[in-house]
């Protein structure tokens, strides 16, 4: 039985059109393909507001085009710089910092809030968005990763409905349409297998970081190219399953499909697979979340099967690639496990983007924060933003 984190988007939100719109991370990938998608039908949206973080440049440039009432940046300095980049004659409010966030994904002007900050830092402003009642366009996974209980909560009190913008949970939702839950026998994630598919260990303790940043089909920003590369994004996903769908692990499982055309499957209790297929592309699942119930001309070129040749599938490398299964053990677990195991990856992969650390390390450190965990089970926002900063200050001491 499917038991989805929150009710869908009512009547009412569905047939309202211009749509009013936050996009928190703007500048990030999944920022900037979801404004390719409003680019294709402005008149379907009017963007409320914008948040960056520490791209000023981009983000005074998208503001300059959208001009939104109110921007949000990561600090006071980056609002003085923002403020000085803006055209003559454009005064938007502008706030910073987490509580900035928050403030901008509760605005009463909007309806929608894409959530496409990138890790632990999204969690805030995803969590106000549904206690505001807002429909989210979800593509910050580690919010379901280290609250995913509580945000169910809120969605039941507040009304709020998630919409999935990552690929694979969007593959999922459209396959799930249509059909009663209880039919569903498992769910099935894809995997590129990222650049390193069918290396060994050995090769793995000495790639570069060049190396682990080529992704051979998606493009991304650098935190999840590497947790693609490490598999931890797949591990990621497959807790966000568990949240978004509320299926125990058993029924969640994981297949490597290095052309990543099929996005992820649904089966079924007559035994036949649901795919949901389409060339390797972001904007297709932002569309999809930003405009629902209807589609959207996202600008994405169609699928050509006789071009993509063929498609082939095999299991992980949990050998090679152990991030999966120490995330699959971290839902076992529980006990706060899944956020100590999100903010050690969140270290470890910024320690070895800035080469403190070898690639092989970011799992090894993972597990050490794992395996020394105390096992206590945060119960609320702020324990677990205090057990993400405690992982966190004990990960970079080990990382140095």
């Amino acid at each position: 039985m499917i038991n989805y984190i929150s009710p869908l988007p009512d009547a009412a939100w569905a047939d309202a059109f211009p749509r009013p719109v936050v996009i928190l991370g703007s500048t990030g990938s999944i920022g900037t393909s979801a404004l390719q998608v409003l680019r294709e039908q402005p008149h379907m949206f009017r963007v409320i507001g914008l948040a960056g973080a520490r791209n000023v440049e981009l983000l005074a440039r998208q503001a300059g085009e959208w001009r939104p009432p109110y921007l949000a940046v990561l600090d006071a300095a980056a609002a003085q710089n923002l403020k000085a980049a803006l055209p003559a004659g454009y005064t938007p409010t502008i706030l910073h910092g987490p509580d900035g966030y928050a403030r901008l994904a509760t605005l009463d002007e909007a309806t929608t809030v894409l959530s496409a900050q990138v890790g632990a830092a999204g969690l805030r402003a995803t969590f106000a968005a549904a206690k505001a009642g807002k429909v989210i366009a979800l593509a910050n996974k580690e919010s379901l990763v280290l609250a995913g209980d509580l945000i169910r909560e809120v969605c039941r009190t507040s009304g709020a409905s998630i919409l999935p913008v990552d690929s694979e949970h969007n593959a999922i939702f459209q396959a799930l349409c249509g059909h009663d839950g209880a039919d569903v026998r498992r769910i099935i994630l894809t995997a590129s297998g990222g650049p390193f598919r069918g290396r060994d260990r050995e090769f793995l303790g000495s790639v570069t970081r060049a190396q682990a940043l080529a992704h051979p089909n998606w493009s991304m920003g650098a935190k999840i190219s590497i947790d693609s590369a490490t598999l931890m994004n797949k591990g990621l996903e497959v807790i966000e399953a568990h949240h978004l769908y509320g299926l125990a692990l058993d029924r969640i499982d994981v297949v490597v499909h290095p052309q990543s055309i099929i996005h992820s499957l649904v089966e079924y209790s007559d035994c036949s697979q649901i795919a949901h297929m389409g060339p390797p592309d972001m904007r297709i699942a932002i569309g999809y979340c930003m405009g629902w119930p209807k589609l959207l001309n996202t600008g994405v070129r169609p699928l050509d099967l006789v071009k993509c040749g063929p498609l082939t599938f095999e299991e992980p490398d949990i050998s090679s690639f152990p991030c999966l299964e120490l995330a699959r053990e971290s839902l076992r677990g529980g006990n706060g496990l899944p956020v100590v195991l999100n903010a050690a990856n969140e270290v470890a992969v910024e320690s070895f983007l800035h080469d403190r650390i070898g690639f092989a390390t970011i799992p090894e450190l993972i597990e050490r924060a794992m395996r020394t965990h105390d096992g206590s089970q945060p119960e609320s926002l702020d324990d677990i933003e205090a057990l993400d900063a405690a992982t966190r200050a004990r990960v970079r001491e080990w990382a140095t």
